[in-house]
């Protein structure tokens, strides 16, 4: 007599991870497999209907779904510690058993330094390179004497195991305001324009974040593309003629997500900046306007805070250039259209 399945319970990022380890072309086969047993498990399957599905026997899923259950205690304490070694931590329940036989050939020290070292620039070991290649990985590990000899493949696996990918990068920005109690004021007042958008966009009021995009090149192919066919994707023409550069100044109404009165220029100086802001508002003149801008100085000039106290009906001298007007927040201007 068949016994009783073993519940799978999942979290949701549990499930995110088991996702993208069921559709992985890196992970083993093994790994893709039992990812989709406990995600079809989870739909409530019987062992027999995934088993056909994945192609083993009903003994054979049992095994992993038991062995899910068995590990989800110790997963939800890894989620909730240790977030970001989730991944490692799924990845080791899905992995085959240990099996006799030989000895590991690198000791987890090793595994340990090799990981340590694709995590530093590239620059601390004298090498000219801006990131980390397998293979200069490899040569840095036996340079540095962690390793005898080592495979670039095995580096690779040692990596993947470890999540890690320093071939990859990501931008970010950093603060130039250094007073943590004014940073903390300004994230505050962007954070809090964006969360009441919705309710003023009710009452007619658009909130508008605006920015440049600069130097964007203007170029022509020299020839036509090459359209698909069978056996064959499109083909672009490699040389092409340079027509300059261009400026993109644009507003992105946080609550629509539609983008609002394009401009393109050469430049962004600040009469164009102020142009563009004007332009905007003359989309809708009855409305009210937020615009949500960065501390760039054609932001801040003295054209712009006129304009808006213009629009605005603030009377009174503005000032020194650059100087802002004491009843005008630069950072989130309420600017009526008439």
């Amino acid at each position: 007599m068949a016994g009783k399945a073993a519940k799978i319970i999942v979290s949701e990022r549990q499930q995110i991870l088991l996702t993208e380890f069921s559709k992985s072309r890196t992970v083993g086969k093994g790994v893709v497999q039992r990812a989709t047993i406990i995600l079809l498990g989870f739909t409530g399957l019987l062992n027999e209907a995934i088993a056909a599905q994945v192609g083993l026997n009903r003994l054979q899923v049992g095994i992993w779904r038991q062995r899910w259950r068995d590990a989800w205690d110790a997963l939800c304490v890894w989620e909730c510690t240790e977030p970001h070694r989730l991944r490692e931590a799924i990845l080791d329940v899905l992995a085959d058993a240990p099996r006799p036989g030989a000895p590991a050939t690198f000791t987890a020290e090793q595994v340990a330094q090799i990981v340590a070292l694709a995590c530093e620039p590239p620059k601390l070991s004298g090498r000219p390179i801006g990131r980390w290649t397998l293979r200069e990985l490899r040569d840095e590990a036996i340079a540095r004497q962690i390793v005898e000899a080592i495979s670039v493949s095995q580096v690779g696996r040692f990596l993947q195991q470890a999540a890690v990918q320093p071939h990859r990068k990501k931008m970010w920005l950093n603060t130039t305001e250094k007073d943590p109690q004014q940073f903390q004021a300004e994230v505050e007042n962007v954070c809090r324009t964006y969360l009441e958008a919705p309710a003023k966009a009710a009452d007619g009021t658009h909130t508008v974040s605006v920015d440049e995009a600069t130097a964007l090149q203007a170029i022509e192919r020299n020839a036509p593309d090459k359209p698909a066919q069978p056996d064959s994707v499109p083909k672009q023409e490699f040389e092409y003629t340079r027509h300059g550069t261009t400026t993109l100044t644009a507003g992105l109404d946080v609550v629509t997500g539609m983008i609002v009165c394009p401009t393109l220029e050469a430049t962004r100086t600040e009469p164009e900046f102020v142009a563009h802001i004007a332009g905007t508002v003359d989309t809708d003149p009855g409305a009210e306007w937020v615009f949500v801008v960065d501390c760039l100085n054609t932001h801040l000039s003295e054209s712009l805070v006129k304009f808006v106290a213009e629009r605005c009906g603030l009377p009174g001298a503005l000032g020194k250039k650059q100087e802002r007007h004491p009843e005008i927040d630069g950072h989130a201007e309420g600017v009526p259209g008439g």
